[in-house]
């Protein structure tokens, strides 16, 4: 590492000069530095060019969580490596669409891509320029219209401002809940912390409902003190812009995400500044928890082994107690694609309620459910086990 006073001091709102500085170099030649040693699986990586591979920065894996079918959306694409590895999982069914602002990375994951097209034998890859923090806005229309209509004055800056809204409202580059799951491979916290809000709601808005996020990215165990975040090195190279572990999930949770868990967390720091650890983790959480609360009877059994658990809307649920629980959170703990799933028992009325017919339901409060109220409390049926049908792998 060099003495800090070696390094280049940036303002914050020259942060996206020193990140595309960077990776423009980075694209022309391999900068170890930038990244972290990941396996992936040697099978995707066969259709990938070389170049490509070398010229990849990353410190996760986020393709492990994708599926036959997927729509996916890769923010900060960089070479393409993690979306050639997409194409493959997601197959003929599914697509693909990188999103990296940097005009260099982009060159060179459109570079291969006949050549790639050709060993898979089908095209679901594409890449498009833009800011994740903005993914309505198509930045190479931006530039197309910048040399057609070039600012020259006040008015021509107005309808260049006005161009800009109009492809954002009209014409997004990412369309409203138009994606299965987001990827992203350490890129996150080289967006500008003012942008970070904006980030995780553009992230959210272009989510279909029920979809998911992958996210790897380097964080930090402790705040990163102010003079780190004006170091453009430390900034462009993943570590000055770094969240907190606490910070990651909080962001996560506040844009309206659910179910968020750590699917890696690097027992090994990645690198470690003034008594600060960066290590990289993985972040897998789901949007989909909106949506009236409706009475239907259901209830859920917490399995265990914790004695209760509490989720992202405040519902608890007791180990082995029937917790009532309204029709939309019912199918969020029993999704079987869900966050949950294998956790709770479902309980579902032995009379079905109509949802056209459900009154509203108190999600505040946590009450058991009384099986009677599932049961129907009429319900009077006896059925005795007879010793004749006993067999050797039935109950006696």
């Amino acid at each position: 590492m060099k003495d800090d006073k070696a390094l280049t001091e940036i303002r914050t709102q020259d942060v996206e000069r020193s990140v595309r500085e960077r990776y423009s170099e980075a694209a022309q030649t391999k900068v170890a530095a930038l990244c972290c040693p990941i396996d992936y699986n040697p099978k995707y990586l066969e259709m990938i060019p070389k170049e490509i591979l070398e010229r990849d920065y990353g410190c996760g894996d986020p393709s492990r969580f994708l599926r036959e079918g997927d729509r996916v959306l890769d923010l900060g694409s960089g070479s393409g490596k993690i979306c050639y590895i997409a194409s493959q999982i997601v197959g003929t069914k599914g697509s693909v669409v990188g999103v990296d602002m940097n005009s260099d990375m982009l060159t060179l994951a459109r570079k291969y891509q006949p050549e790639i097209v050709d060993r898979l034998g089908y095209s679901n890859v594409e890449f498009r320029r833009g800011k994740i923090q903005d993914l309505a806005l198509d930045l190479d229309r931006v530039e197309e219209h910048l040399y057609a209509s070039p600012i020259i004055d006040v008015d021509s800056m107005q309808e260049f401002v006005a161009f800009q809204e109009h492809l954002r409202r009209s014409e997004p580059m990412i369309s409203d809940r138009s994606i299965d799951v987001i990827v992203s491979n350490c890129v996150l916290n080289l967006v500008r912390q003012e942008d970070r809000r904006q980030l995780f709601s553009e992230m959210y808005r272009v989510l279909k409902q029920g979809g998911r996020i992958a996210i790897s990215d380097i964080v930090s165990d402790e705040e990163v003190p102010e003079h780190l975040k004006r170091n453009g090195e430390l900034w462009s190279g993943c570590i000055a812009g770094a969240f907190t572990e606490e910070g990651f999930l909080q962001a996560i949770e506040d844009a309206g995400f659910y179910g968020a868990a750590i699917a890696k967390w690097d027992e090994k720091p990645w690198q470690t500044i003034e008594g600060i650890e960066f290590r990289s983790v993985t972040i897998v959480a789901f949007k989909g928890k909106e949506g009236a609360c409706l009475e239907r009877n259901q209830a859920v059994i917490y399995k265990g082994p914790w004695k209760s658990v509490t989720d992202d809307d405040g519902h608890t649920l007791n180990r082995g107690q029937r917790m009532a629980v309204c029709d939309k959170t019912y199918h969020v703990y029993t999704n079987p694609n869900g966050p949950y799933v294998g956790q709770a028992i479902g309980v579902e009325p032995y009379q079905q309620i109509n949802l056209e017919g459900s009154s509203a339901f108190n999600c505040r409060k946590n009450a058991k459910r009384h099986p009677r109220e599932t049961k129907g409390m009429d319900y009077t049926r006896t059925e005795l086990a007879g010793s004749a049908s006993c067999g050797s792998d039935e109950c006696c």
